[in-house]
């Protein structure tokens, strides 16, 4: 099911740019000055005089123009938010039965206690496997283009079905059985009914993923940064804000910017410049166009601090050094360290309290006589 698809900033993250056709950093010019060429009015003051210099101030950038503040939720429209869905979803998030040994649930590799990650370059799975990318965050997921780095899942209720079926992951051998297991424990049947009153078999793999997707279409994490976009100046500390203003001269805002500070494109990895070591072909091993080799869905810089190891593949360790890499690697700039510790200064102000009442592990239903047993095999 997270880092940064890779761009300015990106792999700061390239599983898990952002506003398709990002917005580009506003042109700095100089202060208008009328030129001593141009005529001034005719004056009878003695030619000794000159006649004073026209100055006008440069007017000021708002770069809150490039960013929008985070929604209350990510609604979908075809999946309508109800408290009903929420809630089997919310259950269905943290069972460990629908994997094979019943030893993995989504929440293992996407921590809600920890950013929706769980901190490791790679994710174990069935048996300690691991695959080949990183678990991005599930925290404001749910209004990216799409899910997993290479975007191989149009929302968040696909992305859901993938995992309990990945061999590598939760191993479930099919959907049968992830149904057989949660039909097999009563209150399971009726949070099924309730969440979906009007089907007549509510208990489905479609509506699983649907609950899933409805819980997680409500991980959102407003910050102060949001605060500020909404006008409050005070929010941001000096450094924060002149950690902003060199995140968007150097040009982190062509591919991070929008609500999410990402999610809402493909880059390439290594723009303009080759990435080191780069195998992972990224995004053209699901679409088959050359033209897409070393693509990654562009990672969401909100709650960055907390969401490490970067990359798509968890290669980076810490913040500081994945600015310095985006920059040179993605927009073909050096930067000094303390232009770095500013922009990581301006992506701390972006991590928001957790909800904690809202991602409270529930109570989950008891297994029965019929409830599968777990298979370590």
């Amino acid at each position: 099911m997270t880092r940064w698809m890779t761009v300015a900033l990106a792999g700061l993250m390239v599983a898990g740019c952002q506003k398709e056709g990002g917005e580009a950093a506003p042109a700095k010019g100089p202060a208008s000055k009328a030129a001593a060429t141009q005529a001034a009015p005719e004056s009878k003051a003695p030619a000794t005089e000159a006649a004073p210099e026209s100055k006008a101030a440069a007017p000021a950038v708002d770069y809150r123009k490039m960013f929008q503040a985070l929604p209350d939720d990510m609604p979908s429209g075809t999946n309508p938010i109800t408290e009903e869905k929420v809630a089997l979803g919310r259950m269905l998030y943290f069972e460990k039965r629908i994997s094979k040994n019943h030893d993995i649930s989504c929440n293992s590799c996407h921590d809600l206690a920890k950013y929706g990650v769980d901190n490791e370059a790679t994710s174990p799975g069935h048996k300690g496997q691991r695959g080949d990318r990183n678990s991005p965050t599930v925290y404001n997921a749910a209004g990216h283009l799409a899910q997993f780095w290479d975007g191989r899942a149009a929302d968040v209720e696909a992305q859901a079905k993938g995992p309990v079926l990945n061999p590598v992951e939760m191993a479930m051998p099919d959907e049968a059985k992830v149904l057989e297991v949660l039909s097999s424990m009563p209150e399971y049947v009726e949070a099924f009914k309730k969440a979906f009153p009007d089907e007549a078999e509510p208990v489905t793999y479609d509506n699983f993923a649907r609950a899933v997707g409805a819980f997680e279409r409500k991980l959102v994490t407003p910050s102060r940064f949001d605060q500020y976009l909404k006008g409050d100046d005070t929010v941001l500390t000096n450094l924060e804000k002149q950690g902003l203003k060199l995140y968007v001269e150097t040009g982190c805002t062509t591919c991070h910017n929008g609500a999410y500070l990402g999610g809402m494109m493909y880059q390439k990895l290594g723009l303009v410049k080759a990435w080191p070591e780069l195998k992972d072909e990224g995004r053209s091993k699901v679409t088959g166009n050359e033209a897409e080799k070393y693509f990654f869905k562009v990672p969401s810089l909100r709650n960055i601090a907390k969401t490490g190891p970067y990359l798509h593949d968890g290669s980076v360790k810490d913040l500081k050094t994945m600015v310095s890499m985006m920059a040179e690697y993605q927009l073909g700039r050096t930067l000094e360290a303390s232009d770095v510790e500013a922009i990581v200064a301006f992506l701390e102000s972006t991590t928001g309290p957790l909800p904690l009442d809202y991602i409270k592990a529930p109570e989950l239903p008891k297994s029965t006589d019929k409830t599968p047993k777990p298979d370590p095999s």
